[in-house]
C-alpha cells in the first residue's frame, strides 16, 4: 500500500462534477491534493455568460459556486489555468511539484463532442499531451491517471464487457478518449511514464451540470415537466454514484498494482433506464414519461466488469441506483428546500 496522507496530488480539470467530488474525496483522506482548472468548458466561465438561452443557467450558476466553495472551506487549493497553454500549465505544475497528476480535463459530453470536434479535440487530447508532456520529466512524478471512458467500447456486444474486450468507439467523443488512451500508454513506451487508465460509465451525484441522464430527470420532475426517455427504456447502462469512483480512484493511488493497468470502474452492474425511472417515479408520482428515438452514435451498452479491479486494488463499489440515486433525489430537494424548482 502507498500512503496518501500528505501525497502531493494535481487534479487537472478538477473544478469539473467529477474532479471537485474527488478533490474532497482525497482531502478528507489527508492527500495534499490540488485543483488546476480554467473553468471554461461546462464550468463557472460558461454558466456566467448573460446567454438568456442557457437552460437552467442560474441554477448551474449556483451549483458551480457550491463546488468551489466546498473546495474552499476544505482548504484545497485552485489554479485557475487553461491547460491548453502548455507554458502556463507547465508553470502551475513546477509549483505544485505533484507526485500523482489526474487527467480530468475534457468536453465530458458524447453529443458535444459530436457536434463541435474542434473544441473537443482542443479540450481533449491538447490538454492531455500538455499534461503527459509536464509529467514524462517531472522531478518527484510517480503516477500518471488517465480519465477514459466506457464509450471507447462502442456497442456491447453481448451486454457485458471486459478491459480485455476489443474497442470499437462510435463517434467523436469515444474515438478521442480511445486516442487518449493510446497516447497515454506511448508516453509510457517511450519515457516510462508510470500510468492508469481508467473508464467510468454513466455517472451520478451531487452537483453535476452535465445534463447527464440521472440529472435531468431529476430536474424536470421538480419542474413538473415531463420525462423524455430516448428509446423504449430498455437500454440498460452501468449506473455509477460518484462517490464510488472516487473511492476507486483513491484505491488505484494506494495500490502499486494499479500502475500499466486498465480498470472499468463503475458500479459493475447495468440496469434499465426505466429502472432509473420507476425509482424517480415512487418520489415523483405525477410526473409523466414520453419516449423519442434513440440516436444512432449512442452505443448499446450493459455492464462493465469490475472484477479486475476488486482482485488488484480493492475497488468496492458500495451504491446501487436505490441507495444512490436516491441520496442524489435527496440533494437536489434540500438544495431548494422545497420539492421543485424555483
Amino acid at each position: 500500500m502507498i500512503e496518501l496522507k500528505d501525497r502531493r496530488v494535481a487534479l487537472i480539470g478538477g473544478a469539473g462534477f467529477i474532479g471537485h467530488n474527488l478533490a474532497l474525496a482525497l482531502k478528507a483522506r489527508g492527500a495534499d491534493v490540488h485543483v488546476v482548472d480554467g473553468l471554461q468548458v461546462n464550468n463557472l466561465l460558461a454558466f456566467a455568460s448573460t446567454n438568456v438561452n442557457t437552460l437552467n443557467r442560474n441554477l448551474y450558476s449556483q451549483i458551480i459556486n457550491e463546488r468551489l466553495q466546498l473546495l474552499n472551506h476544505a482548504g484545497v487549493p485552485l489554479y485557475v489555468q487553461d491547460a491548453r497553454d502548455y507554458h502556463a500549465l507547465t508553470k502551475v505544475l513546477e509549483a505544485i511539484q505533484p507526485q500523482v497528476v489526474v487527467m480530468l480535463a475534457a468536453v465530458a459530453h458524447a453529443d458535444r463532442s459530436n457536434k463541435d470536434p474542434y473544441s473537443t479535440f482542443d479540450h481533449s487530447l491538447r490538454t492531455l499531451e500538455n499534461a503527459l508532456d509536464f509529467s514524462r520529466n517531472a522531478q518527484g512524478m510517480e503516477h500518471f491517471i488517465y480519465f477514459s471512458s466506457s464509450m471507447v467500447y462502442g456497442n456491447f456486444n453481448s451486454g457485458f464487457v471486459t478491459e480485455e474486450s476489443i474497442c470499437e468507439p462510435l463517434g467523436i467523443y469515444g474515438a478521442l478518449k480511445f486516442a487518449g488512451e493510446k497516447l497515454v500508454i506511448a508516453y509510457n513506451q517511450v519515457f516510462d511514464l508510470p500510468y492508469t487508465i481508467v473508464r467510468p460509465s454513466a455517472l451520478y451525484g451531487e452537483r453535476c451540470v452535465s445534463r447527464r441522464v440521472g440529472q435531468v430527470f431529476i430536474e424536470n420532475a421538480l419542474q413538473r415537466l415531463d420525462i423524455t426517455i430516448s428509446g423504449d427504456g430498455s437500454d440498460r447502462l452501468d449506473f455509477t454514484y460518484v462517490g464510488d469512483l472516487a473511492n476507486g480512484i483513491i484505491n488505484v493511488i494506494e495500490h502499486e498494482q494499479s500502475r500499466g493497468e486498465i480498470f472499468n470502474l463503475t458500479y459493475g452492474a447495468s440496469r434499465s433506464i426505466s429502472d432509473m425511472a420507476e425509482i424517480l417515479v415512487s418520489h415523483f408520482p405525477e410526473i409523466k414519461i414520453k419516449f423519442k428515438p434513440k440516436d444512432k452514435l449512442m452505443p448499446d451498452r450493459g455492464t462493465l466488469s469490475v472484477d479486475k479491479a476488486r482482485q488488484l486494488i480493492g475497488y468496492s463499489p458500495q451504491n446501487p441506483l436505490e441507495v444512490g440515486f436516491v441520496r442524489y433525489i435527496a440533494w437536489y430537494k434540500s438544495l431548494f428546500g422545497q420539492d421543485r424548482l424555483v
